[in-house]
């Protein structure tokens, strides 16, 4: 008996299922609000909110090491200590995807690693949201050239603006943060 065919549709079907998996309602990670998602990011921590404007020479700066456009002067920022330790900062990214905005909450590490993206708001709909699984991709990696899509970070089936957005967003939070802390 030939199974080549057989094994063939098999293997098709585990990738469909494997993307749908990445893409399907139930595994979608539930839009919350900025106070959640900063208690989940930084359980215990006090929590301070921050205006930050950029310097004409720091938004070039996060351009240069983003490779993406940083359009605002204007960042929202939260610190989180312990004590008197700072033990992570968080940026609000607001960005359109295809014809709506997202925002993500992207949380970072004192070493300037990626903690954890949270979706704070999708307005596009939701067959083009990432699952909680394709956002842990940016957990613990820095700004480099690996942070980017068909590198480190696997595109999504069916929501690559999604993808790239996110992508996007988080290396110009990391880029923005390291132009901040150089000055």
């Amino acid at each position: 008996m030939n199974f080549g065919p057989r094994i063939a549709c098999l293997a098709v079907m585990l990738t469909t299922l494997a993307t749908l998996t990445l893409l399907s309602p139930v595994s979608v990670q539930a839009q919350t609000t900025r106070e959640e998602a900063l208690a989940r990011l930084f359980p215990g921590a006090r929590i301070e909110a921050e205006r930050v404007f950029l310097t004409e020479a720091q938004r070039q700066r996060a351009e240069e090491l983003s490779g993406v456009d940083v359009d605002s002067l204007l960042i929202a920022r939260y610190v989180a200590t312990e004590g008197d330790r700072v033990v992570g900062l968080a940026y609000i990214d607001t960005h359109v995807v295809r014809t709506k905005n997202e925002s993500l909450l992207i949380g970072l590490n004192p070493d300037r690693t990626v903690r954890r993206v949270e979706v704070t708001a999708f307005l596009e709909p939701t067959e083009y949201m990432a699952s909680e699984a394709w956002y842990a991709q940016y957990e613990s990696r820095g700004l480099s050239d690996d942070l980017n899509l068909q590198r480190a970070i696997r595109p999504i089936a069916g929501a690559s603006l999604t993808g790239r957005a996110a992508t996007e967003a988080v290396r110009r939070a990391l880029a923005i943060d390291q132009a901040i802390s150089e000055d």
